[in-house]
């Protein structure tokens, strides 16, 4: 019995994993190319969130959309800092739609308008085998 209690309490310790598959979410055969400016950053696990406000080209209308990017460690090893986009930034962003039509990206690519600099998303894109 003491080891049933032993396995369960290790098991329970296990960090959780709750991924979805970049596929089920995203479309490969949709890629996106956007210009804003950066409205919210979420720096959270699993996946770190922005929101950026995106004039469309045909109504004029302001478009608020999220991006996707990879978790806070993966960003951190690829040059990111928690400061890297404030809001207010401009930026271009190169990414896959989400299959829902809603105005969500998987993004795998971030430019800062101002300095020309850009960055790797860390897109679960990079991981889902083509």
């Amino acid at each position: 019995m003491n080891k049933l209690l032993l396995t369960f309490c290790l098991f329970l310790s296990l960090p959780v994993m709750a991924h979805h598959s970049f596929p089920a979410q995203y479309d490969i055969n949709q890629p996106v190319n956007l210009a804003g400016t950066v409205t919210e950053v979420q720096w959270t696990n699993p996946h770190i969130f922005i929101m950026m406000d995106v004039t469309d080209e045909t109504s004029g209308d302001t478009v608020n959309w999220t991006l996707e990017l990879g978790g806070p460690n993966a960003l951190l090893r690829l040059g990111w800092k928690r400061d890297s986009l404030k809001i207010g930034d401009h930026i271009t962003v190169d990414g896959s739609l989400a299959r829902d039509g809603s105005p969500l990206v998987n993004a795998t690519s971030i430019i800062q308008t101002a300095t020309g600099r850009k960055m790797l998303a860390g897109s679960s894109r990079d991981q889902t085998p083509q």
